[in-house]
């Protein structure tokens, strides 16, 4: 695959929050407000040399393609929900979330028009540029994600409420785009239980007009403290609390929960978590010889384990990786983390990179790469 300026067999990077440096957390990240700081403010300075710590051990590691670590926020919650409801204009009041998995999270709520109110990820783009030479990525939280999150007192319908939502962060993503970033993700960690009719509609507006980034769309099952969340059956209605004993059947496999759908936006890369807490649903792979990748689509797949303290060994992701080119041919594959690392200890997320690398370049190796 086309990383930067090489070609790289099976591209290596990390996914999604990762743990901040811990002085960062203990004070600045709480007074942190982006580009709203004037260029020698001592805040600034900190964001800019905590993105450099986050990008040191991914380098360390040796990852082809260095991330942002999402530091924008000192919680998993702040970085992924209420950060985003700020600066696209919420009032942070409302009630728990509805899902299963999310639902010690708050929704924010729309009183006036969304709309971009100064930069998301521009500032973080800025640092990471400054940070490392290597090829970057930059990561958003998904639309459908940040909409349905939302307890809605504005708009008179969902999906004008996420086609705003989109064309606000649009904004920030051409901006993160023209300064030369290489990859930008962004995270639909819902589009696994259901896709709001809009889904696609809103994700494909949200990258409207890119034109030198690679687009990723990220799919995951959950890491909000907790397990995946569950797929309820046909008998289930709208708001009740599923009794999963009385689910019928079996619940479909997580990838043809995804596929062939996800083919429908408008990316250059689909990234599931797959084979490291999910190494039981590698069969769903399957779905991959019935619906085989577009032409212009590259597969990468979590192989580390993002709920395990334990490190794997460079030897059982080479093993994750050898079972995915099965499915997926070895030029087509890149590999990840399952998820983001940051309900762990850093010392642990620095040796699972390790291991991401080592246990990549052995696959190399076997594959003759």
């Amino acid at each position: 695959m086309r990383v930067g300026d090489q070609e790289i067999l099976i591209p290596t990077s990390m996914v999604g929050n990762y743990p901040n440096p811990r002085w960062w957390d203990a004070g600045p990240a709480r007074d942190w407000r982006g580009d709203q700081e004037p260029p020698d403010a001592f805040i600034r300075e900190a964001f800019e040399d905590a993105i450099s710590s986050i990008a040191h051990d991914q380098e360390s590691a040796g990852l082809d393609i260095i991330s942002d670590g999402r530091l924008h926020g000192d919680n998993y919650a702040d970085a992924a929900v209420y950060y985003y409801m700020k600066r696209l204009g919420y009032d942070l009041k409302g009630g728990h979330l509805g899902f299963p998995i999310y639902s010690r999270l708050h929704a924010g709520t729309v009183t006036q028009e969304i709309k971009r109110r100064g930069g998301i990820m521009v500032e973080q783009a800025r640092a990471l540029k400054k940070a490392t030479n290597k090829p970057t990525k930059i990561q958003y939280t998904g639309i459908q994600v940040l909409a349905q999150c939302t307890n809605d007192l504005y708009y008179d319908n969902p999906r004008d409420r996420a086609m705003a939502m989109a064309a606000a962060i649009n904004e920030d993503i051409l901006e993160v785009d023209a300064m030369g970033i290489d990859f930008i993700q962004l995270d639909e960690f819902t589009w696994p239980y259901f896709y709001e009719d809009w889904a696609i509609e809103a994700f494909n507006r949200a990258v409207q007009g890119v034109k030198n980034a690679q687009i990723i769309v990220h799919v995951c099952w959950g890491n909000w403290g907790g397990t995946p969340a569950y797929y309820p059956d046909e008998t289930a209605e709208s708001g009740e609390i599923f009794d999963l004993t009385q689910r019928k059947g079996a619940a479909p496999t997580a990838t043809s929960s995804v596929v062939p759908k996800s083919y429908e936006a408008n990316i250059n890369v689909l990234n599931l978590e797959n084979c490291g807490r999910r190494s039981d649903d590698l069969s769903g792979l399957d779905v991959l010889k019935e619906h085989p990748l577009p032409d212009n689509v590259m597969f990468w797949a979590g192989v580390i384990d993002v709920k395990s303290t334990i490190t794997e060994t460079a030897e059982e992701v080479c093993d994750r990786i050898m079972r995915l080119a099965e499915y997926v041919p070895p030029e087509r594959l890149g590999v990840t983390t399952d998820c983001g690392l940051i309900l762990l200890q850093r010392y642990i997320a620095i040796d699972k990179l390790h291991a991401l690398a080592a246990g990549t370049e052995l696959a190399r190796k076997k594959l003759g790469g």
